[in-house]
């Protein structure tokens, strides 16, 4: 489950819905509307920038597409409220019966809830903790192992083939360096 993806999928169910009415002409490509958490969270749940992708192919102005696509999502009952803010975003506010559904399946899948297959065939290097040797260890190392190691049990739990390097900084000329001006 992707929640994100399923309210993509019903944003362009409605500007299908649109299509169909007259509202918005056929043959807009839809590949780059987006559904994301709004910067703001009391804006919302999610919002779509569908209205300021297709406004300048569909000849339309984006508030006047954004209202329309208001009107169309706040009659599904996943959606409680649809609201156009700026120039044409639309924020959403997800009915409590979805974040039900979440927190179902999250109970059902158990460890493998969030687990996908998006990097499957995909290799990728995480390499991390590049401790100076000239200088003291710190919190910040620290701060670096523990991001890097969560970056890359992330990356594999979303299906990627993950090697994960520990670079050790010998510093090699730097040290001898360092040991010639001293000496």
């Amino acid at each position: 489950m992707n929640l994100f993806s399923d309210i993509r999928t019903l944003v362009i169910s409605a500007l299908d819905q649109m299509v169909q009415s007259g509202d918005l002409p056929s043959g807009l490509d839809t590949a780059n509307v987006a559904v994301e958490p709004p910067r703001d969270p009391l804006h919302g749940d999610m919002a779509t920038n569908a209205a300021m992708v297709l406004s300048k192919p569909a000849g339309l102005k984006p508030r006047e597409i954004a209202d329309k696509l208001a009107l169309v999502l706040a009659a599904d009952p996943r959606i409680t409220t649809a609201e156009v803010a700026g120039p044409g975003f639309l924020n959403m506010r997800l009915a409590a019966s979805v974040w039900q559904g979440v927190v179902g399946t999250a109970l059902a899948n158990g460890a493998d809830f969030g687990r996908s297959d998006m990097g499957a065939g995909k290799r990728v290097n995480v390499e991390y903790v590049s401790a100076n040797p000239t200088g003291p260890l710190h919190v910040g190392h620290t701060r670096g192992a523990v991001f890097g190691d969560a970056l890359a049990s992330l990356l594999a739990y979303a299906g990627y083939d993950v090697t994960r390097e520990y670079y050790i900084n010998d510093g090699g000329a730097q040290v001898d360096v360092l040991a010639r001006s001293v000496y």
